[in-house]
C-alpha cells in the first residue's frame, strides 16, 4: 500500500496532535512524527503543513533565540486548532473503524 497517499490525507491531524502535546519548531515536529512511526513523511510536507495551519489560525508561532545557530520559530496550538484536532480525530477514528470492519478476519482485524 502506498502510505504516502494515506499520509497526505491525515498530515494535518498528525501535526496538530504532535504540537498539541508540546510546542515545537519545524524540524522538531518532523522528528517527532517520524519517531511516532510516520517515517515516510517529507520535510517539505511538514513545513508546508505548519505554514498552512498557521495561516488558517490553527497554530500560533513565536521565535526563540538559539545560541547554536539561527533563531527557531516554534508553533503552538490555538483554541481553533484544538477544535480542528478534536473534529478530525473523531472523523479519523470513525473512518479507521469502518475500514477495519470491512477487512477479512484473517488479517487480524478485531471482531
Amino acid at each position: 500500500m502506498d502510505t504516502t497517499q494515506l499520509l497526505r490525507g491525515v498530515l494535518d491531524l498528525a501535526v496538530l496532535a504532535v504540537v498539541e502535546r508540546e510546542d515545537g519548531y519545524g524540524y522538531d515536529v518532523l522528528r517527532r512524527l517520524r519517531a511516532g512511526g510516520l517515517s515516510e513523511v517529507g520535510d517539505a510536507s511538514v513545513y508546508g503543513t505548519l505554514r498552512r495551519l498557521y495561516a488558517a489560525g490553527a497554530l500560533t508561532s513565536y521565535v526563540v533565540p538559539s545560541d547554536e545557530g539561527p533563531h527557531r520559530k516554534y508553533y503552538g496550538i490555538t483554541p481553533a486548532g484544538r477544535d480542528q484536532l478534536d473534529q478530525q480525530a473523531k472523523e479519523w477514528t470513525s473512518f479507521a473503524d469502518t475500514v477495519t470492519s470491512l477487512l477479512p478476519r484473517t488479517t487480524g482485524a478485531p471482531a
